[in-house]
């Protein structure tokens, strides 16, 4: 899929006063300082294509996997875990509100269709809501995908469809806002728990079936919740949660690489020094000189 940047300053925005940014951005090795936290002057949407992304929205830390959909609001703070964009593929837009009020009331614009009274609900709704991510709302990334292409196409009534998308956009989030119960929210605060006992203890050698057990399930359906619910199979999200920690360790510390390797759970520094330039496309030692250069 090809990559796509708009800025306010394009002329596909020039329709578009309300939009200040629109992207799909793949993401392919490390950028170092490239997603620092920032408090966001905008309504901000971003959608996981594909990948796993650390980020803090609103001072807590959120890890979103394909699929999922991250709202923040103006005034909240955003930005990536490790001041870095992961790696993976993501949608997004700014939408410049005229009006927002912490009693809930927004203000669209001429552009939107939606009723004073209907933008009122929705912006107590996500004002309201405790959980700034949607899991799994693959009816998001069809919008994404819609709006994209108008852009491209610019066909007749493209401005009309696009604005009549950013609604859909908005009220498709708060129905799901809305709807989500603790029922959908139990697995992720499960898997979120594995996580941390996993990290816990890096150096052990976790099997599928361990990790199943963790969490109370047979070993075919954590497998298969596992695949659903983050895009990788058990043992390669593992392999993801290593080199996040690794990435940690290459940062903060002067252990030598091959300690770090055993630390984080990898048989030898050569199958770590592999894995992580596959996932980073920096070897170990090139990714901790180069954060030694950039933070100097």
């Amino acid at each position: 899929m090809n990559q796509y940047f708009l800025k306010k300053e394009c002329k596909e925005l020039h329709a578009f006063p309300h939009v200040t940014e629109f992207a799909l951005k793949k993401i392919n090795s490390i950028q170092f300082e490239s997603f620092k936290i920032e408090t966001s002057e905008f309504l901000r949407f971003y959608y996981v294509l594909d990948g796993r992304f650390d980020w803090i929205i609103n001072n807590e830390h959120h890890i979103l996997f394909p699929n999922d959909l991250a709202i923040i609001l103006p005034g909240q703070r955003f930005g990536g875990q490790k001041d870095l964009l992961d790696i993976g593929t993501v949608f997004w837009m700014h939408l410049e509100l005229q009006q927002f009020e912490r009693s809930g009331k927004i203000g669209l614009g001429r552009w939107s269709r939606l009723t004073d009274s209907e933008c009122r609900t929705i912006g107590t709704i996500l004002l309201l809501n405790n959980c700034p991510v949607i899991s799994k709302l693959k009816e998001a990334g069809t919008i994404f995908q819609s709006m994209r292409n108008e852009f491209i196409n610019q066909e007749i009534g493209h401005i009309s469809r696009i604005n009549l998308l950013l609604d859909e956009l908005l009220i498709l989030s708060a129905r799901y806002l809305q709807r989500q119960d603790n029922s959908q929210r139990d697995f992720p605060q499960t898997f979120m728990k594995l996580e941390q006992t996993l990290r816990e203890n890096l150096s052990h050698q976790w099997t599928v079936e361990e990790m199943a057990a963790l969490v109370g399930l047979g070993t075919t359906a954590f497998s298969e919740k596992a695949k659903s619910y983050t895009g990788f199979t058990p043992l390669n999200y593992l392999i993801n949660i290593r080199i996040s920690e690794a990435i940690k360790l290459l940062k903060r510390s002067e252990a030598h690489v091959t300690d770090i390797a055993l630390d984080v759970g990898f048989y030898s520094s050569q199958h770590f020094a592999t894995t992580f330039k596959k996932l980073t496309g920096y070897t170990p030692s090139e990714f901790r000189k180069k954060n030694i250069i950039t933070n100097e």
